[in-house]
């Protein structure tokens, strides 16, 4: 794919060619993202870790971005802004959830399997880091490329935080590495929602002649 994955060089480089190429692209995210939910949240039970558990539910929301993604690229910008919306407001629900999950979790004193974390943290990062690579020309675009671009992005550095958390695990042997980076992968996640709902609300108001503030 080369310097071109995002559609923007070489030959028929048009708009049309361009939303064939960034659908492809994201029909590749997708599968990838499906994928690799599916492999997470199995290693997330064996390892009885809170942290995989969390990046596992990343993916699956990912996954459901790039399928609304997919369904309103080339409409109207209205169109492409409320996708936008309901993405944004469904990672401040991941978000959300994933930090009262681990406040929960807190007491009960488990201690997640530390090489199984590692393992499975590296193989996802190897999966976002092609991704955000295929999708890094995309991340100035509207609000709803920007938010397809931000979940690659924050996926990728969760995934480094899911083997820091290992290495806690590992040399602590207690469980409070994997439950602090559940709680940072929702900050991150909580963090790209209010985003991506702050510039889908100025397109709207833009598509609506509502002064932006």
């Amino acid at each position: 794919m080369g310097g071109c994955c995002g559609g923007t060089c070489g030959t028929g480089g048009g708009p049309a060619n361009r939303r064939a190429d960034y659908r492809r692209i994201l029909r590749l995210a997708l599968l990838v993202n499906a994928l690799m939910f599916v492999v997470e949240m199995a290693a997330s039970i064996q390892a009885e870790s809170m942290a995989l558990r969390a990046d596992a539910l990343d993916f699956l929301a990912d996954a459901a971005n790039y399928g609304i993604s997919l369904w309103v690229l080339g409409r109207a910008l209205e169109w492409r802004s409320w996708a936008a919306v309901v993405k944004g407001l469904s990672l401040g629900a991941l978000g959300l959830w994933v930090l009262g999950s681990a406040v929960w979790n807190v007491a009960a004193g488990v201690v997640p399997d530390a090489p199984v974390m590692s393992l499975v943290g590296l193989l996802a990062l190897a999966a976002n880091v092609s991704v955000a690579a295929l999708l890094f020309a995309g991340r100035r675009g509207d609000a709803n490329m920007r938010s397809v671009w931000l979940c690659s992005r924050n996926d990728a550095l969760a995934n480094v935080a899911v083997m820091m958390a290992a290495a806690g695990v590992w040399s602590t042997a207690t469980g409070w590495p994997d439950l602090i980076v559940a709680a940072g992968i929702a900050g991150l996640s909580l963090t790209a929602a209010a985003s991506v709902l702050q510039q889908a609300a100025g397109e709207l108001r833009a598509a609506h002649g509502a002064p932006s503030r």
